[in-house]
């Protein structure tokens, strides 16, 4: 197995948690938080899709689907298009809500088929390419794909508990 085809393994199976986590929760289940300060699904899964999106398009230097395919009109949130939910307060998290979770998996599918669109292609020796000067040691594309993968997984188990305890 190649590295472009661990990488799309990877990233094929967070879209699998992603939709096992969102099918069949009405706006009510989707949108609960189990206690104050906490996050509903519909954050986790719009968040770990923002931070995919945002990263993989900066890598690949191209557009995030979030604005070029109209999901942050689609959404309607109070925030600025650049926003990830990165340093959320509970209020943020709570102005998070969708009507469906068709607009979550929606918008996951576009960011998961450009996210694969550009990892397919990678070779090795990309992986080495510095992608963020702003860390000592500066990021590469590699540790960059490692750690939105991470990140992803980390925030669709959270889901995935969220929608669990809520009896989902």
């Amino acid at each position: 197995m190649t590295s472009a085809e661990t990488l799309t393994e990877l990233f094929d199976r967070i879209q699998e948690i992603v939709h096992v986590v969102v099918d069949g929760l009405g706006a009510a289940l989707l949108n609960a938080r189990i206690a104050s300060g906490t996050n509903s699904v519909t954050w986790l899964v719009w968040h770990l899709t923002r931070i995919q999106d945002d990263h993989i398009a900066a890598a690949a230097g191209t557009e995030q689907v979030w604005t070029s395919e109209g999901w942050a009109d689609r959404f309607g949130l109070p925030f600025d298009a650049s926003a990830t939910g990165y340093g959320h307060s509970a209020e943020d998290v709570a102005a998070v809500s969708v009507q469906s979770g068709s607009l979550l998996t929606g918008y996951h599918h576009a960011a998961h088929r450009a996210t694969i669109a550009y990892v397919a292609g990678l070779s090795d020796d990309e992986l080495d390419r510095i992608v963020d000067e702003s860390w000592d040691p500066p990021v590469t594309l590699g540790a960059r794909l490692v750690s939105v993968i991470a990140d992803d997984l980390q925030h669709a188990g959270q889901a995935s508990y969220v929608r669990g305890i809520l009896g989902g």
